[in-house]
């Protein structure tokens, strides 16, 4: 039987865990690890306040996910992906964005409108203040709204996933500050679609969006 200060020390290994994996998956997904990049655990135990083990154990799990990928000499490193690879993961991306907008278009409260709402206008001040850091945050968290917003959340964990692995190589498709207007711009559209609460315009203009989003990572890479 575990004492109370076992139970305790377990709950805050546990926590230490999920803070670091949380945030390494926001850090990937934004782009600000490289695909490639090898991860030191002395270095994130330092960064996040932890000891080594929370560490080990939270790229372990992401190493599970595919988010890294264990390196032939020692070491843990975030995945890269072929041209190939990339593709099958976007046309995959595509069906399931295209799906969570069209159950938002449906399910939409006000709550949730809200919430993207905020998302979108933190996207927009980040891009006129061409703050790219900033924006690729803002970025993920207004997708992730979106997914929110289904109400489902097995469709937005898979969503998730995508993002997050696909986050370093999207991320390098925003070169300036223009590039950040113009998907500020681009979220505009298709909030606009899916305000209207038309799912079959809002499932289209996702898929557009993606389709342009999917070309400008092919090129960025």
């Amino acid at each position: 039987m575990l004492t109370g200060s076992a139970n305790t020390e377990n709950r805050q290994s546990v926590s230490a865990v999920q803070r670091i994996e949380r945030g390494l998956l926001e850090e990937i997904g934004a782009g600000e690890l490289a695909p490639g990049q090898r991860l030191d655990e002395a270095g994130l135990a330092s960064r996040f306040g932890a000891s080594r083990t929370p560490v080990r154990e939270a790229l372990s799990r992401l190493t599970a996910q595919g988010v890294l990928v264990q390196g032939e000499k020692r070491g843990v490193f975030v995945a890269e992906y072929s041209r190939e690879q990339l593709s099958q993961m976007f046309e995959a991306m595509h069906e399931i964005e295209a799906a969570c907008a069209r159950i938002v278009a449906q399910r939409l409260d006000f709550l949730s409108r809200s919430e993207i709402e905020a998302a979108q206008a933190d996207c927009v001040k980040a891009a006129e203040a061409g703050d790219r850091t900033a924006y690729l945050r803002a970025n993920e968290a207004f997708h992730q709204a979106i997914y929110k917003a289904t109400g489902n959340p097995y469709m937005a964990e898979i969503a998730s996933e995508f993002r997050q692995r696909t986050g370093p190589f999207r991320a390098k498709k925003f070169a300036n500050r223009e590039d950040l207007l113009s998907s500020a711009q681009s979220h505009q559209a298709l909030l606009d679609s899916i305000f209207s609460k038309d799912a079959a315009a809002a499932s289209k203009s996702m898929r557009d969006h993606m389709a342009v989003s999917f070309l400008e990572t092919l090129k960025a890479n």
